[in-house]
């Protein structure tokens, strides 16, 4: 017999600067349409998204009210009459904007995400359009199948959306949040070299152990961008640097890329946004380095099967933070999320 109510979280008010979180107990589960799936999650994994939408700061359109949380991974339980892409015990994953299959993003796309305009994932059972999914790799856990949504795909469309990532290219990335372990494993898959940069030894040896061909200490130096070109070729700059800090990274990582390189600028975790005291490059500056910046909005379901196929085929493992929240906790992960120092993406449990 199918389960009729689940345990969720909810934002109410979410449209304003002070949305609310609650947490139901018995919250009943929407009927299973025509084309719909019912999913029983496991797993699910927190993005910088999450925190800023919990704040009130997210900076684009969300709904009033909503299911939060974007990542998750978990088991078909039910499908619609009409389903033609699943069925009963597939094992996969949330994809970010189900009405995204493939091509460029447009206006109305980048309206239709999970857990900021429609229901997410932060909930025991969720019923989604079979659009909305996407089978994850039989070589990954429950875990790590959590991770792929929103930090794996970006991390992909980076690096191979706009400008693909090739054999010998030098990719530069930053830190060991989610995005930039990715863009490290997808770049060495790629036959990259890659560049990494972090705050301590202790994430420095996360990312030698991952394969990363030279680490610099960002702390230690702060004209990190120069170092980083001196370590190319001619010191020529590099094909690809993925950004994920923002207003604060943007002049060195401007002064890492190469000419015709790509500068993907992926979030903002370490805000700064309209602060006038931080010297940020003027947008002139594209022109004067003759490369191309760009900002990545996660990607496509084309894009998620690309990168899952990629992950399979190379024998790729997520790298998730050993400390995991159970769904109850889920505002204490948004705060520790937000403390930065994890390593990888955070989980919640949601099953046993």
């Amino acid at each position: 017999m199918l389960p009729t109510t689940t345990k969720q979280w909810v934002i109410t008010d979410g449209e304003t600067t002070t949305p609310k979180l609650h947490f139901d107990i018995e919250a009943k589960i929407p009927e299973v349409g025509d084309y719909d799936v019912l999913v029983q999650f496991h797993f699910a994994a927190l993005n910088n998204r999450d925190v800023s939408i919990s704040k009130g700061v997210y900076g684009r359109p969300v709904s009033s009210r909503f299911i939060p949380g974007c990542d998750a991974s978990g088991a078909v339980v039910a499908v619609g009459p009409r389903v033609i892409r699943f069925k009963t015990g597939d094992r996969v994953a949330s994809l970010f904007s189900p009405a995204w299959i493939g091509g460029p993003l447009t206006p109305g796309l980048s309206l239709t995400t999970i857990g900021g305009n429609v229901d997410g994932v932060m909930t025991q059972y969720g019923v989604f359009n079979e659009n909305g999914l996407s089978m994850i790799p039989d070589s990954l856990s429950w875990e790590e199948g959590a991770t792929l949504t929103c930090a794996g795909v970006t991390a992909w469309n980076a690096l191979f959306g706009l400008k693909r990532v090739m054999p010998g290219d030098f990719v530069l990335t930053q830190g060991t949040g989610g995005v930039s372990l990715f863009a490290v494993q997808f770049a060495l898959a790629a036959g990259a070299i890659v560049v990494a940069t972090t705050s301590s030894p202790e994430k420095a040896e996360v990312l030698k152990n991952l394969g990363a061909h030279h680490v610099l200490n960002y702390n230690s130096d702060p004209e990190w961008g120069v170092a980083a070109r001196k370590l190319t070729p001619d010191a020529i700059g590099f094909e690809h640097v993925i950004d994920v800090v923002g207003p604060k990274t943007m002049s060195q990582s401007l002064k890492a890329v190469a000419i015709g390189g790509v500068l993907s600028v992926i979030g903002g975790v370490g805000g700064g946004f309209g602060d006038a005291s931080i010297q940020q490059p003027l947008m002139v500056e594209a022109l004067f380095n003759f490369c191309t910046v760009r900002g990545v909005a996660v990607g496509s379901r084309v894009q998620f099967e690309e990168m899952t196929r990629a992950i399979e085929a190379n024998g790729i493992k997520p790298v998730f933070d050993k400390k995991v929240f159970r769904l109850d906790e889920y505002e204490k992960a948004l705060q520790y999320l937000a403390q930065g120092e994890h390593v990888g993406k955070v989980l919640i449990q949601i099953s046993n």
